[in-house]
């Protein structure tokens, strides 16, 4: 079964002049559905967990052919991951009209330090809340500005004194899947995200990504943020798989790596088999 960051991918692959060939790791064929070598195949451990939350990825250049890249868990597990690439002179109409899509709630899940204050909120906002208690913060709402286009100022804009309507909708975390360095040029290059509202999250743990190096102490990898934004939209059983299958997957490409087997009885296994577990209410 493909998804949207494997259709990207394959998109990605034919506009290539030369096969991509991945730093460090295994060599060789890759299982088409799990990037992973045959040996160490994952594909019969997919989970899928229904959510009313959804994610939209978008992914700088090379991402989606990274056998690391984590937004193709996020895919793996969250029926409703939307995928698109990312170009700093051009942007997908598709990408522009999911944003619009009156059933969702868009959040650009971004640092809150990097970010105008009237822009930033850490919960979600009034109806997109599972709670429905209320709304913190500036009230964002889905949908393009009125009145104008994508770009800020137009009457509509938030910054303006502008609103889209009701925010009774689904919460949609945007993420830019990217190095630091490349997410960041992302975020400031992007002016069609601009009237979204930042969610700002702050991760109490430290990162268990282990396959990749980054320069900040705080960082952690895009299916992390997903997690933590599920939890926050009240999908814990969603928040909990993408941890676990994170880990599995951790596992598996590690052991790829160094030419050893997998365990399929190691306690990231067994957590994300009993998470799967049929539940009863």
């Amino acid at each position: 079964m493909t998804h949207a960051v494997s259709r990207l991918r394959t998109a990605r692959l034919a506009r290539s002049a030369k096969p991509f060939l991945a730093r460090g790791g295994a060599r060789g064929r890759r299982c088409a559905g799990c990037r992973l070598i045959p040996s160490h195949c994952m594909c019969a451990l997919r989970p899928m967990v229904p959510t009313r939350a959804g994610v939209c990825l978008i992914m700088c250049d090379t991402e989606p052919l990274k056998p690391s890249n984590t937004g193709w868990l996020i895919a793996d597990v969250v029926a409703d991951t939307a995928a698109f690439g990312w170009a700093r002179t051009e942007v997908d109409p598709a990408l522009l009209a999911l944003l619009a899509d009156p059933q969702w709630q868009p959040y650009l899940v971004f640092p809150g330090e990097f970010v105008a204050a009237e822009r930033v909120v850490t919960q979600l906002i009034g109806g997109s809340d599972p709670h429905n208690g209320g709304a913190w913060g500036p009230q964002f709402h889905a949908g393009p500005p009125k009145g104008g286009g994508w770009g800020g100022g137009s009457p509509g804009d938030p910054r303006n004194g502008g609103a889209w309507g009701p925010a009774s909708r689904r919460p949609l975390f945007v993420l830019l899947d990217a190095t630091w360095p490349e997410a960041r040029k992302m975020f400031r290059k992007s002016p069609y995200l601009d009237h979204l509202p930042v969610l700002s999250l702050q991760p109490e743990q430290l990162s268990r990504y282990r396959l990749r190096r980054s320069r900040r102490d705080n960082h952690i990898c895009t299916s992390e943020v997903a997690a933590l934004c599920m939890d926050l939209a009240g999908e814990s059983l969603a928040a909990q798989t993408l941890e676990a299958y994170l880990d599995v997957f951790t596992h598996h490409y590690l052991q790829a790596r160094n030419q050893l087997p997998v365990n399929l009885e190691d306690a990231a296994h067994l957590r994300l088999q009993a998470l799967l577990l049929p539940r009863h209410f």
